[in-house]
């Protein structure tokens, strides 16, 4: 019979109590690292539930400015504002309307919340376009780079003038964050800060997204955001190009199919100084919601654990449709 010696080495003595297991915890989850990605519809006099995300709805503004407040109650110390307007043409007219939906509503969040939160404008004209692409498009159905620099420049200042604390370039336009930088300097908006969508993919798990906007898209984005198939090294290039441009904070998205990508680009820009977001987007939301509502998962424990990996991946800030709710179990 095999004697069978005691180890030497037990790595379950750090885990036998709870007390044990947060002295030695070495990833923290906190209120104020989560920003809430909001959706204000036009004309709207009642919230809009969303069937694919089940528990986010489209605000009306009185709705939004609630939320908005009890995410600053919440302790959340951000919030990232997307429009839903009622018209929408080919160059997304309504992004550079100081009356337009996104406009407005950035004005509303930021006089009912002060500094309470930073108030993020997504900077994208994919919500506003009768195509539903991020760009203005080429004779040949193309979208057109360098044209649609100019929109985002335009876009950029009418949402400083809001009140933005910050923006978010999202549309994956080659050199945007040195475009929307130049325009918010030159219009003396030096103290609005650029969330850089830096590393976004062309993802299946955008989905439910697409109907929070009401989104008009015909074809794909497979000609600007980013091929899954790339290494993580064209994710960190990207981010490293955002920050040499002036992005003050670089984000991957998704967060959860790229969390490879995301410790690649975290560690890049942290040498420099630059914090890294993370989006966890509407598809990551509502397949762990179905699983939820099936009863296949603990609801609580399975959002928790979601949002500590993206955290252990490198993510000093992330956006999640989660975020009001989690910060209340994490206080």
């Amino acid at each position: 019979m095999t004697e069978i010696l005691p180890p030497v080495v037990r790595p379950r003595r750090l885990r036998t109590t709870a007390a044990m297991r947060e002295l030695v915890a070495e990833t923290t989850l906190r209120p104020s690292q989560l920003v809430l990605p909001a959706f204000v519809r036009e004309g709207a006099t009642e919230t809009t539930p969303i069937s694919s995300m089940p528990g986010v709805v489209q605000h009306t503004r009185d709705s939004l400015r609630k939320a908005a407040v009890e995410a600053a109650e919440a302790g959340l110390r951000g919030i990232m504002l997307f429009g839903v307007p009622t018209t929408k043409d080919a160059v997304g007219s309504g992004a550079t309307d100081p009356d337009g939906i996104l406009n407005v509503a950035i004005a509303d969040v930021a006089a009912e919340v002060g500094d309470a939160l930073v108030v993020m404008g997504d900077l994208c004209l994919d919500e506003f376009t009768d195509h539903g692409h991020c760009g203005v498009l080429d004779a040949a159905g193309r979208v057109d780079n360098d044209a649609t620099l100019a929109r985002y420049a335009d876009m950029a200042v009418v949402q400083a003038r809001a009140g933005a604390g910050m923006v978010g370039p999202s549309g994956m336009m080659d050199g945007q964050v040195a475009v929307v930088r130049a325009a918010l300097d030159d219009a003396g908006f030096t103290d609005t800060g650029i969330l850089a969508y830096s590393a976004k993919y062309a993802s299946a798990f955008f989905g439910p997204f697409r109907e929070a906007v009401d989104s008009a898209l015909q074809g794909d984005r497979r000609t600007y955001q980013q091929d899954g198939r790339r290494s993580a090294g064209e994710g960190v290039r990207e981010a490293l190009l955002d920050i040499e441009e002036g992005a003050d904070i670089v984000m991957v998205k998704p967060a959860l199919a790229y969390l490879d990508v995301l410790r690649r680009v975290a560690d890049a820009a942290a040498e420099l100084g630059v914090p890294t977001a993370a989006y966890n987007i509407s598809g990551e939301y509502a397949m762990l919601e179905a699983a939820a509502a099936h009863g296949w998962i603990e609801r609580e424990a399975a959002i928790v654990e979601t949002l500590t990996s993206i955290r252990r991946a490198g993510a000093d800030v992330i956006l999640t449709y989660w975020a009001t709710e989690a910060a209340g179990w994490l206080r």
